[in-house]
């Protein structure tokens, strides 16, 4: 029987070596992408924790220092062990919530804190993993586990870029606790786009968690906001984010390029987290309507399996997220021409028009009137004969 095995085939991270300083030079095309600098004069993130389901992440890099809270190792419910900082973990927290000390780099969400959830080494396997077959469904799984923790922390965001094959009846239900408790979901589709399945079938393997229902799934774009070669395509795709030649902080100090999905999924938490600063009661559905909303690169049939409804625009996002609290709008310098508009008429209370029952009304009586007239005028005529 084969057991199934979480893996970080969804997230792999394939570095293509140090990146040439600045960082923040090197990073402007993944904030342009995002129209990150013009959601920043609305909300940085500020007072949002967002939950990094990963290898741990380095508390010391000068981006995160005092920015990172540590949770318990959530790949054992009965072992208590130290966990060793990762990479991968490192990375993914940096670009969602890196404060951009020192000229370094700077994340999505730079006013925003991370709660560390270790539950993957930094091992990676080989591209094209099969999927497996799950027999553990009475048991819960270790994302379950952490979904839970941090949606009973103080988490509004939860940024998982990790996949595996086949669902489990614990994470289904973990996942519904989290949503249920306004936590927003984000995960990484994953990176299978260019496996022999993918080829002969048109089509990729489902990872999980982004397949679950209520679950963004994050795809990858390149520099022209094309589908990255490598990124899943199936209906789990809901938006898309950069994921080629993104920079990302190491352990200690130092950057480097990722590609991967891992980083997509990063980048668009990191909206979430905006979004959930500047409107904390949104509820988890209506953050990935607004994401959703503000997408920009729409498909031509307004969506696909590959970049979803488009490449999120954070500044959009927010304004979509705007309307949907129903907010009062300001406009924009140099939009009056369109003027504020008149309110809409107040609906009609329901219930019966009173006109319409005073017409009703005048009738039936003019008609009983006329018919005991009727009456009378029969009953004088037979008297007379």
């Amino acid at each position: 029987m084969l057991t199934a095995v979480r893996t970080l085939t969804a997230a792999l991270l394939l570095f293509a070596g140090p990146t040439v300083d600045p960082v923040r030079d090197q990073q402007q095309w993944v904030l342009d992408a995002l129209n990150v600098e013009q959601a920043w004069t609305v909300s940085k993130g500020s007072g949002v924790t967002v939950a990094v389901v990963d290898s741990a992440v380095d508390d010391d890099v000068k981006e995160l220092r005092d920015r990172v809270s540590a949770g318990p190792d959530m790949s054992t419910s009965a072992v208590s062990r130290e966990v060793t900082p990762g990479r991968h973990g490192t990375a993914m927290a940096g670009l969602i919530a890196g404060s951009g000390a020192d000229d370094g780099l700077i994340g999505v969400a730079p006013e925003s804190r991370i709660l560390s959830l270790p539950m993957v080494t930094d091992d990676e396997p080989e591209n094209g993993v099969p999927p497996f077959d799950d027999r553990r469904q009475a048991t819960e799984s270790s994302l379950a586990r952490a979904l839970r923790y941090a949606a009973d922390h103080g988490a509004q965001v939860i940024s998982m870029s990790i996949g595996s094959y086949g669902p489990l009846k614990s994470e289904r239900e973990a996942v519904s606790y989290a949503l249920g408790k306004g936590v927003v979901l984000v995960a990484a589709v994953g990176n299978d786009g260019q496996t022999n399945y993918t080829r002969e079938n048109g089509t990729s393997y489902w990872s999980f968690p982004a397949g679950y229902p209520g679950v963004i799934g994050v795809a990858a774009t390149d520099k022209q906001g094309r589908k990255a070669p490598f990124s899943t395509d199936n209906l789990s795709v809901m938006v898309a984010a950069p994921g080629v030649d993104v920079p990302v902080v190491r352990p200690g100090s130092g950057y480097e390029l990722s590609q991967g999905t891992s980083s997509s999924a990063a980048l668009v938490s990191g909206v979430a987290a905006l979004i959930k600063s500047r409107y904390p009661n949104l509820a988890p559905e209506q953050v990935a309507q607004a994401l959703v909303a503000g997408a920009r690169g729409r498909p031509a049939a307004g969506y696909d399996d590959q970049t979803g409804f488009g490449v999120v625009d954070a500044a959009a996002a927010l304004n979509a997220a705007e309307r949907l609290t129903g907010a009062q709008r300001s406009v924009v310098p140099g939009m009056e021409h369109f003027g504020q508009g008149e309110d809409s008429p107040s609906p009609s209370r329901p219930g019966p028009d009173p006109l319409r029952l005073w017409l009703y009304g005048g009738g039936v009586l003019v008609a009983l009137v006329m018919f005991c007239g009727a009456i009378v005028f029969l009953n004088q005529r037979s008297g007379r004969e």
